[in-house]
């Protein structure tokens, strides 16, 4: 590694406090900080003789920044709680922070050269490098969970190697637990919204993720599934150089899935119509669903006009009973069919026992704005749709529904998320997309031969 490689890497690194003591400390450092800034601002609104409620004080940009770039540096569960929070909770958060929190989905300091080495060592034990003729200490990406690192082994092989943040997995638990906590009594969550079913789906998802050995068989099946789909190229999984903490694939190459914005209108159009014709395989014949909408985890070969799938952490399998439920809502949704529509929600667990008439018919109009592309007959054009903007302002009069709102299972979350990062990429590459067409053939309950 040359000098001044390792000079601007070490400029743009920050260690991950790897003990449960450090991360504590980091936590109540962070609250006390949003204690100050309040008696800061109270103080100086005061001296202009305004009377402001706690909760003002609260939510103003500057606690929010103050929490986001600290979870930003804790980077693990922290990190990825922030995440699911920004995403799931949608317009139930204050703006200041929803906005701020979203910055997490790509937003997240690479570990200095010292810890990343340490990692490592521990890893694939010390003299590692006689493995590799070239090993790039400046990581290509830096997440929530870990870094990736592209490197060249003696026997030729082109790796990406994602290693894991230290103490992640040890701290998920007690991480999710102590931010959560701190958002309660900080008052940057609404005392409204239940946060449990969150607190346990980040706990599992997390678990999950950062078990690089089962995310590799999981890639590993993934291949196997789409063995008859040559339009999709995957990473291979390299087991003689993956651990739990370490997993080494394949290097991919390709370009940016959002670059095709320039692309042709049929290629654009083409690309998005394999990854939603993707996502019904995924629901409807896989019960298996890579949730991740991150861009990133799509790559475009551009030579062979294949699409590249990264990252399958984030994978979960869903029960036949969900997937039916979800057969029967969209179908009924094409239908206009209200009354089904009610029963296969109510089917996935949307509603609670005591949800009111008008807050059940409030979330069906979510589902109807959500459906609207399988609704429309023909190519649905995602760029000159104000769809996300409907979608948003019926998520806006649920909202103000807060003492029924009920919390939807984690399997509903996830799979909205699939969805939704979808929709923005065909909105981001202004795609045109039959999505009726490649749905009805599973509307029956039969998938298509």
């Amino acid at each position: 590694m040359r000098d001044d490689e390792r000079s601007e890497h070490d400029a743009n690194t920050s260690a991950v406090p790897g003990g449960r003591w450090s991360r504590l400390v980091r936590l109540g450092a962070l609250a006390g900080g949003v204690a100050g800034s309040m008696l800061a601002e109270g103080t100086r609104q005061f001296a202009q003789g305004k009377r402001p409620r706690i909760s003002d004080l609260l939510l103003t940009p500057a606690n929010a920044r103050r929490v986001a770039d600290q979870l930003a540096q804790l980077r693990g569960a922290a990190m990825k709680f922030g995440q699911l929070l920004s995403m799931d909770a949608g317009d139930l958060l204050p703006p200041e922070f929803g906005a701020i929190l979203a910055r997490l989905r790509a937003d997240a300091r690479a570990m200095p050269m010292r810890q990343l080495a340490s990692v490592l060592d521990a890893n694939w034990g010390h003299g590692w490098d006689r493995h590799f003729r070239q090993f790039s200490f400046t990581p290509v990406a830096a997440a929530s969970i870990g870094q990736v690192h592209l490197a060249q082994t003696k026997d030729g092989r082109r790796l990406a190697i994602k290693v894991q943040y230290p103490g992640v997995r040890q701290s998920i638990d007690s991480d999710v637990d102590n931010v959560a906590t701190l958002l309660r009594i900080s008052g940057l969550l609404p005392s409204s919204l239940d946060v449990g079913p969150l607190l346990r789906e980040a706990k599992r998802q997390l678990h999950a993720e950062a078990d690089y050995l089962g995310e590799g068989a999981l890639l590993s099946r993934y291949a196997g599934l789409l063995a008859d789909t040559p339009e999709f190229m995957l990473p291979e999984v390299h087991g003689d150089l993956t651990t739990e903490s370490v997993l080494s694939m394949s290097c991919m190459g390709g370009v940016p899935v959002e670059s095709l914005l320039h692309a042709p209108q049929a290629e654009r159009d083409r690309v998005l119509g394999l990854l939603f014709r993707l996502l019904f395989r995924e629901i409807f014949e896989f019960h298996l669903i890579q949730t991740d909408p991150n861009f990133a985890n799509y790559r475009y070969d551009v030579a062979s006009r294949r699409l590249i799938l990264l990252d399958f952490g984030a994978t979960r399998g869903y029960p036949a009973v969900v997937v039916d439920a979800y057969r029967r809502l969209m179908a009924s949704a094409v239908a206009g069919d209200r009354q089904e529509m009610s029963v296969a929600a109510s089917a996935i667990g949307y509603f609670g026992a005591d949800i009111g008439e008008r807050q059940r018919q409030l979330v069906l109009d979510v589902f109807l704005h959500a459906c609207e592309p399988l609704r429309h007959a023909g190519a649905y054009d995602f760029g000159n749709s104000d769809l996300p903007a409907r979608i948003r302002d019926a998520g806006l009069a649920l909202s103000t529904e807060r003492d029924s709102w009920h919390t939807p299972p984690a399997d509903a979350l996830f799979l909205h998320r699939k969805a939704g990062g979808l929709y923005l990429l065909a909105a981001r590459l202004k795609a045109r997309v039959d999505i009726r067409a490649l749905f009805l053939p599973y509307a029956s309950g039969q998938a298509p031969s």
